[in-house]
């Protein structure tokens, strides 16, 4: 069944125009006039049956329609191109992996061994973007993952990597002169430091440890967990953290832990790849290879 689909000039001419705001700039970014661009423009708007511009005060401005249809079409052109330009840089060898990745693990875990899979996968090129929550794998064009939480993903394969186990640290200012903390209970003087995308990480962390009078949920919070830490090595509070994302500031004396009981989190880290991607290539290749790196 054939498409409805606009042609792809009106589209481009469209996704220019609404850059610039201007027929004109958009005509000479495309290299043609600016009445051609206003054809087009007037075609898509009869192809849609309603307007997409409108002149406010001699100012070309969207309309309501035309803001919702110009970030779709931003989104399809962008990744359209994506697929172009790998095809002729790579043909059917290799390829790019757009990998979607926590920012702190992805730093301080994931980056420093890389290197390795460059080495073994030279055909392979890595494009890596920062998410801190779960997404539509469609909408921003990601292959694949890396995931905390449980290993639940609509219409995606989840490979678990690797658990945790979390523990309170702070600044050694912050105990003065103290080792840690005898009792956990003890927590309930100090500034509980919260990450956001992790809302339960104190209470987890209480819990096992037999506390129920310390308030979990309360303290500023941070969005990324590189801010949790750095905000533990000022001395604003007490964070819980996991381990290995602190092995290097525990080595170094920037933090000590508060509290000698790690407790394994409820959840894990994860490989996520869109089922129906689970053969092609560049994803195949960086599965075994990460879950070789995790089994080491």
């Amino acid at each position: 069944m054939r498409r409805t689909l606009p042609s792809l000039m009106a589209l481009q001419c469209f996704d220019a125009a609404v850059r610039h705001l201007s027929f004109t700039r958009a005509a000479e970014e495309l290299n043609l006039t600016q009445s051609a661009v206003s054809r087009q423009i007037r075609a898509l708007e009869d192809f849609l049956g309603r307007p997409l511009f409108e002149r406010v005060k001699q100012r070309l401005v969207l309309t309501s329609a035309g803001e919702g249809y110009a970030a779709a079409i931003r989104d399809v052109l962008d990744r359209a191109e994506a697929a172009t330009l790998q095809l002729m840089a790579h043909g059917n060898d290799g390829g790019v992996l757009r990998l979607a990745v926590l920012p702190t693990f992805g730093s301080r875990w994931l980056v420093p061994r890389l290197g390795d899979f460059a080495r073994r996968h030279p055909d392979v090129e890595l494009d890596l973007v920062t998410q801190v929550r779960p997404f539509d794998f469609d909408k921003i064009g990601a292959d694949a993952a890396i995931h905390f939480g449980p290993a639940l993903w609509p219409g995606a394969t989840c490979h678990r990597l690797m658990g945790e186990a979390i523990v309170p640290v702070c600044s050694p200012a912050l105990l003065k002169g103290k080792k840690g903390l005898a009792d956990a209970r003890e927590l309930a003087g100090f500034t509980l430091l919260q990450h956001t995308t992790r809302p339960q990480a104190w209470n987890e962390w209480l819990h096992a440890a037999g506390v129920d009078d310390v308030d979990g949920l309360k303290g500023p919070r941070f969005e990324q967990i590189y801010m949790v830490i750095q905000a533990a090595i000022a001395g604003l509070g007490v964070a819980v953290l996991p381990h290995f994302l602190v092995e290097e500031e525990l080595r170094d004396g920037r933090l000590v832990v508060a509290v000698d009981k790690p407790v394994h989190s409820q959840h894990a880290y994860y490989l996520v790849h869109p089922a129906t991607k689970s053969d092609l290539y560049p994803v195949r290749a960086f599965r075994e290879w990460l879950l070789e790196q995790v089994g080491a």
